[in-house]
């Protein structure tokens, strides 16, 4: 019987955590004190450690590390998952402190640190935006001088479109440069690059990928975080040649840059020319309720899937992944000005889920016809945009 602690910051992964339970393991959670009172399945959970966040949301290290060692007088941990994007970093370094077996620190920083994963992209011929590291000046100049704006400030931590800024001429990243200080090295900028962008859902296990979701962002992130625009994420065409190459870049992707198993999402842009672009990735489940989309379209739940894959990774037993079906799914979420929308309307056979958040007004609709997928989203977005839609400021990081 292993023992499994969780690392998250956010409420998420219950069905992780309900899995550990299902196969005969005790699951752990470490998580903020202000997320007791999320309904996390407490009848999965062995015992929980919480943890108080400074002003930037952050942890003491320090004071988890000599926790978790008290802690580990009496209990060992076999395994240690973190279960947010945010938590990557973390996680792999407690792994690194008690010589815990999994992800270390140098290849976390693959899938969790932009510039990071950029750079090992690059190194390995997978084609990337035009970038520069914030370090030195010079470099920065010359970025500016050869690389025609508009460029995009990123944080290098951040996940998703937070925290990014857009910027038309030097003058203006060398007025946001000053602004940042001595935190501008947390940064990167790169070229923007229009264009559809798509995402990538998988499984690793035993260093291969051995299930892969494509999809494609019909509002994309950055879009909605900036624009106050309505999410919407739909299935690529089963074996299209789009989603043959996606899935390939993917495998290339993981390959390069060390995974072994996890669950991983990962994002790319497809520029004017009609050349990939990679973005980003992450060893996680896909957050904004991806995961939901791609098990109505499967049939196959990433959090369950994902703890079965550590516990086989780790008992040397094999794992075994369900039949995958292969419908289609999409999602559309939107702020709401209502607090509890009254989503009957929507009542088509096709909707598979629908959001159950205060001040949100989301579904996901699933069929084994593509293009009526493609048309339920695009008759729900008008619709959410006449008599839901709301929008607020981009946040400088994701709420919980």
């Amino acid at each position: 019987m292993l023992n499994i602690l969780c690392v998250s910051r956010y409420f998420k992964g219950s069905d992780f955590l309900r899995a550990i339970q299902e196969e005969g393991h005790n699951a752990y959670l470490v998580t903020s004190s202000k997320l007791e009172n999320e309904p996390w399945p407490w009848e999965c959970i062995s015992e929980k450690y919480y943890m108080v966040e400074d002003e930037e949301g952050n942890w003491n290290m320090p004071d988890l590390i000599n926790g978790l060692a008290y802690t580990m007088r009496s209990l060992k941990f076999d395994i240690m998952v973190s279960l947010d994007d945010f938590d990557v970093e973390i996680t792999a370094h407690l792994r690194e402190y008690f010589r815990v077996a999994g992800m270390g620190e140098t290849t976390a920083r693959y899938f969790r640190d932009k510039l990071a994963m950029r750079i090992k992209a690059k190194d390995s011929n997978i084609p990337v935006p035009d970038f520069t590291a914030l370090f030195h000046d010079a470099d920065i100049r010359v970025f500016t001088e050869h690389i025609p704006a508009p460029w995009l400030l990123k944080p290098r931590g951040q996940a998703s479109a937070t925290g990014i800024t857009k910027l038309y001429s030097a003058d203006e990243l060398w007025t946001k440069l000053e602004e940042l200080g001595d935190k501008r090295h947390a940064y990167l900028v790169e070229k923007f690059a229009p264009g559809d962008v798509y995402h990538v859902d998988a499984l690793t296990y035993n260093g291969k990928v051995i299930f892969a979701k494509s999809s494609q962002y019909l509002s994309t992130p950055f879009e909605v975080a900036h624009g106050g625009g309505i999410f919407r994420s739909v299935s690529l065409s089963v074996n299209s040649w789009e989603d043959q190459n996606l899935k390939l870049l993917n495998e290339q992707i993981m390959k390069s840059f060390g995974m072994v198993f996890s669950a991983s999402h990962t994002e790319f842009i497809k520029g004017a020319d009609g050349k990939y672009f990679f973005l980003e990735t992450s060893s996680r489940v896909g957050g904004a309720h991806l995961s939901d989309m791609v098990e109505a379209a499967t049939g196959l739940n990433l959090w369950t899937e994902w703890a079965k894959i550590e516990i086989a990774a780790h008992t040397g037993k094999k794992y075994k992944m369900p039949k995958v079906q292969d419908n289609y799914a999409g999602i559309i979420v939107s702020l709401s000005k209502f607090e509890h929308p009254d989503m009957s309307s929507f009542s088509d056979p096709e909707v598979a889920w629908k959001i159950q958040k205060k001040h949100h007004v989301g579904l996901i609709v699933k069929s084994p016809d593509h293009q009526r997928v493609i048309d339920l989203l695009d008759d729900y977005a008008v619709r959410i945009k006449n008599d839901f839609h709301a929008s607020l400021p981009a946040p400088d990081r994701p709420s919980n």
